[in-house]
Order: C-alpha cells, then sequence, then structure tokens
C-alpha cells in the first residue's frame, strides 16, 4: 500500500533529523539546559521512527488495528520532541505546555499497536 511507503518514508526522515539533532547537541550546544532539552527530543524521535516501523510490521502481519499507530508516533513526534527543540532555541515557556500532548500521543500509539499485536494471526477483514 502506498500509505505505508509513506509512513516509513516519514520515519526514515524523522530518524534522520534525531541524529542530525543529536549531533548539533553534542558537538554544537554550549547551554546545558538547551542540550538536554535537544538530547532528550532526539532520542524520543528516534524511539518512535522506529516505533513506526514496527507498526508497519505489525500491519503486514495482519494486525490491522495497529493501523493508527503511525500517526500517533509521527504527530507525537512533532508535538512532544518539536516543542523541546522549540524550547531549546529560546521558544517562550509556554510552549512546554504542549509537550505532555505529544507524550499522550506515544502511549496512545503504544496501546494501538499492542492491540494490532494482539490481532496478529486472528483472522480479520483487510483495512
Amino acid at each position: 500500500m502506498r500509505s505505508r511507503a509513506i509512513w516509513l518514508a516519514l520515519a526514515a526522515l524523522s530518524g534522520g533529523v534525531s541524529v542530525a539533532v543529536g549531533a548539533f547537541a553534542a558537538h554544537g550546544v554550549t547551554d546545558p539546559m538547551a542540550k538536554e532539552l535537544f538530547k532528550t527530543g532526539a532520542s524520543y524521535e528516534m524511539t518512535h521512527a522506529l516505533a513506526v516501523f514496527a507498526a508497519i510490521f505489525v500491519l503486514q502481519l495482519g494486525g490491522a488495528r495497529a493501523r493508527f499507530a503511525p500517526l500517533l508516533f509521527l504527530v507525537g513526534t512533532a508535538v512532544f520532541s518539536g516543542s523541546l527543540y522549540a524550547l531549546a532555541v529560546g521558544a517562550p515557556r509556554i510552549v512546554g505546555a504542549i509537550t505532555p500532548i505529544g507524550g499522550v500521543m506515544f502511549m496512545a500509539g503504544w496501546a494501538v499497536l499492542a492491540l494490532g499485536a494482539l490481532g496478529v494471526g486472528a483472522k480479520t477483514p483487510p483495512v
């Protein structure tokens, strides 16, 4: 399916961004708080880029209930990691108020992925 290829491409790009941000944090940032924000955002971004690959794998195995996991992981990354990156470069502290929304999206993505995994091997109609 074409949409799965798009999710995979977006996940790969997200993984690349996380490497770039992590390298920037390690070598181009001197402020300890900014460095920590970048490192945390990059870590969560990489984890959830890989989680998209896992979700597509579960979908390929027949776990159709996992179909919303890639969306939750990638939008969660934009909100969670994106808000941390924004804070690291000087955004107003109020931007940090949206960070937990990204975290909730991550948790929802993992729950949806778990439900999808439980459906692997079950006889369900294709979605």
